[in-house]
């Protein structure tokens, strides 16, 4: 048995156990024939229902934790016992021969491959599948236990004054604690292997050099006789590139139409106008950046750089920081909007209509009152644009190109950190090289930035909000 159907099958064990200890639990408030329902509710510490949940857990966890470790650790010993059956001269010798034969073992076994290309592999079928037959009925069974002693155990603690309410509440409370612990220690995982990889690279490269350095060329040589076989890892270049491209020329398409658009949408919009054209901005979010990156470099770059030559720059390209960057704002206009939208919307109407009435035009309203006012969410919508600008990999590819120049002009090629990223962990890599270990350090350095941008957005919101409170 799968450990899917093993799951299903708990799953249906614990409805069972709830729908059994609920109606046991009603059955205590029941006994009072002559009673009102309210009186035979308060007959009992618990709800029928808290009752159900409290013997549907007791069946339901402990196996569910059994089937769940299994499913973790289950294939290892299942590939151990199967590898030490077979005889001596059979097995793999090394760790990639035994990852090459179970993967023949497992293919055959799944029908994935009509029969293995080793003969030991195909030998070794059989016993692998005797092997994880038993352990599954070994594993149905014992989970199978947990869940009725499990239950039973919760069954006979069902009593009228038992307090199943608490006992439930508690749980719900760990599962709580326990999810939002999950993104914590995520975070903690992520910064702690770039970390570890960042100070592996740090070994081969100097800091100073790839924080200060404007050469980037990271292709090493497989030989040392080779050219360029040290490699280039000022990684300036791409700093720039992402600065340039997500954080002014995007946020100069968007900061403005995102926040025009909101003030027209919250201010001057009829509501049914407002039903309509909100839904249609929003849209743009939904869209994939793929979509976007072919209409930045089949539609903009080439307008773009015909734009460029038309007015005498004769050095365009067709792969430019002008057409990404548009296309970019573009694509994060519906942040911008959505946040200052949500903002000015949130502004107290009292302080809207005292203004109106005392004199102040719709304009000067908005500038002088609902804007500060709500200057705090717009700004947490800018910086969450920005955070998603410096993080799109797709449009800059597509139409920034590559390659890491140092240049302030907009119709020149750049790349940013994403993108060296993504091509620096393409294909075969050693990872034991510089090349690929500097994508582990633009990615600290990336998530360096993005804590920064979150720090200052949550101090700015800070102070506004106690000067507005």
């Amino acid at each position: 048995m799968s450990a899917a159907a093993l799951i299903f099958a708990l799953l249906g064990l614990a409805v069972a156990a709830f729908l059994v200890a609920r109606a046991r639990a009603a059955a205590f408030a029941g006994r009072r024939v002559f009673a009102s329902a309210a009186d035979r509710i308060s007959s009992i510490h618990s709800r029928p229902a808290y009752h159900g949940w409290y013997v549907a857990l007791w069946a339901l966890v402990p196996a569910l934790i059994l089937v769940l470790g299994w499913s973790l650790v289950g294939e290892g010993i299942v590939a151990d016992r199967t590898i030490a059956s077979l005889p001596a001269e059979s097995r793999p010798q090394t760790a990639l021969d035994r990852q090459a034969f179970l993967a023949e073992v497992r293919g055959v076994v799944s029908g994935q491959l009509a029969g293995a290309f080793n003969p030991s592999a195909d030998a070794a079928v059989p016993v692998y599948r005797s092997i994880k037959t038993q352990w599954s009925l070994v594993i149905a069974g014992l989970a199978a236990l947990l869940a009725a002693s499990g239950g039973g155990f919760a069954w006979l603690r069902v009593r009228p004054h038992f307090r199943a309410r608490p006992r439930v509440e508690r749980f719900v409370m760990v599962v709580l604690v326990l999810s939002s612990l999950v993104s914590i220690l995520t975070t903690f995982g992520i910064v702690l292997s770039l970390i570890y990889e960042s100070i592996e690279f740090f070994r081969r490269v100097s800091p100073f050099e790839f924080l200060f350095g404007t050469n980037w060329s990271p292709q090493t040589a497989i030989r040392a006789d080779q050219v360029g076989s040290t490699g280039a890892f000022g990684a300036v270049p791409l700093f720039w590139g992402t600065i340039f491209i997500g954080a002014i020329i995007a946020m100069i398409v968007a900061i403005p139409l995102g926040l025009m658009s909101a003030i027209y949408l919250t201010q001057y919009a009829k509501p049914r106008s407002r039903r309509i054209m909100k839904p249609m901005l929003e849209v743009l979010a939904g869209v994939p950046t793929v979509v976007y990156g072919y209409f930045a470099a089949l539609t903009v770059a080439p307008a773009v750089r015909d734009f460029a030559l038309s007015i005498g720059i004769s050095n365009a390209s067709s792969e430019s920081a002008l057409a990404a960057g548009v296309v970019m704002g573009i694509m994060i206009i519906p942040f911008v909007s959505s946040m200052a939208d949500d903002s000015i919307t949130a502004v107290p109407a009292a302080m809207r209509d005292g203004s109106l009435a005392m004199g102040a035009t719709t304009s000067e309203t908005i500038k002088r009152v609902l804007i500060p006012a709500a200057l705090p969410g717009i700004v947490g919508g800018v910086l969450l644009a920005v955070s998603r600008a410096i993080g799109e990999t797709m449009i800059v590819v597509m139409a920034a190109g590559l390659a890491a120049n140092l240049t302030a002009n907009p119709f020149q090629s750049v790349t940013t950190v994403t993108a060296q990223i993504v091509q620096l962990l393409t294909g075969d890599q050693e990872f034991d090289s510089a090349k690929t270990l500097s994508a582990f350090a633009l990615g600290l350095v990336l998530f360096a930035v993005t804590l920064c941008l979150n720090i200052y957005a949550l101090s700015v919101v800070k102070r506004y909000r106690e000067a507005y409170e």
